[in-house]
């Protein structure tokens, strides 16, 4: 598995596990089947619900923890709650997580984004970043905060590459994570003509292609899938290399457009919306 390195010396796989919607039962056997086939990178975050499961799956493995980097979300209602960290590690059953997230940009994200360096200067986390954060919200934490974030994971995709996002970010050397990098399954999208044009030539899907693309955009890809066969080829993108000409057709089909706007009084809301804690047993 191809690694990146982080702003702070940490090496994160390019490809992993995402385990967004999945049931508890679902997300169990979904990062056990993703660890079997090679996968070391699993995402979830607290208000997945799927926290414990996730922590099952990598102990049914048998892949030794440090083999593995597993990334979780703090959510809003949490952000200033002393206990918060812990809490998540005693749900994933681990002493520490590699990567830890603010996961929107509502409440007191900044007492947040504090609580996470403490864990960080603790040896909870092994590195810290951001989710869902643009704008003015990325501009506070950036000016207000003492470790800089290594990760923000927002939308992105062929039809939303977050080039302007890319460029702001390239002075902290801070790496964007994609969610939705399919295009949240939208077969316009994966049936675009480049992509199986390029299938064709290189013998994969049209979905191998855009893994490939997101690669050497120089995203760190977390596709999710409860799905064996899907598990299985989403990793398997290692093996061949678009051309720049390439590169540059797929760029052509750039529509600047999100799959999901978010509504900032639904995010607003995020700060008071409690996640229910056994939700995930």
């Amino acid at each position: 598995m191809e690694k990146v390195k982080l702003n702070n010396g940490v090496e994160m796989p390019k490809v992993g596990l995402g385990t967004f919607l999945l049931k508890p039962e679902e997300a169990e056997e979904a990062v056990y089947n993703a660890l079997k086939c090679g996968y070391r990178l699993i995402d979830t975050a607290n208000a997945y619900m799927n926290e414990r499961a996730v922590g099952r799956g990598i102990k049914k493995s048998g892949v030794p923890r440090e083999e593995i980097f597993l990334e979780s979300k703090l959510w809003p209602t949490v952000y200033t709650k002393e206990t918060a960290v812990d809490e998540m590690l005693e749900r994933l059953d681990v002493d520490y997580v590699d990567l830890l997230l603010i996961h929107q940009p509502a409440g007191d994200y900044l007492a947040g984004y504090k609580a996470m360096e403490k864990a960080y200067k603790e040896g909870k986390v092994k590195a810290i970043g951001l989710s869902n954060f643009e704008g003015e919200p990325l501009k506070k934490i950036l000016e207000n905060c003492e470790i800089k974030p290594t990760v923000i994971q927002v939308e992105a995709h062929p039809y939303y590459p977050q080039n302007e996002l890319k460029e702001k970010l390239k002075k902290d050397d801070i790496h964007i994570q994609a969610w939705y990098p399919l295009g949240h399954g939208d077969a316009s999208l994966r049936e675009e003509p480049i992509f199986t044009e390029l299938a064709k030539k290189y013998g994969k899907s049209n979905s191998q292609i855009i893994l490939r693309w997101h690669i050497q955009e120089g995203n760190i890809i977390i596709p999710g899938s409860k799905k064996i066969e899907h598990i299985k080829e989403n990793v398997d993108i290692f093996d061949f290399e678009l051309t720049n000409d390439e590169m540059k057709e797929i760029s052509k089909i750039n529509k600047n457009t999100r799959y999901y706007i978010p509504d900032p009084n639904l995010v607003a809301s995020y700060a008071t919306m409690e996640l229910d804690p056994k939700a995930d047993i």
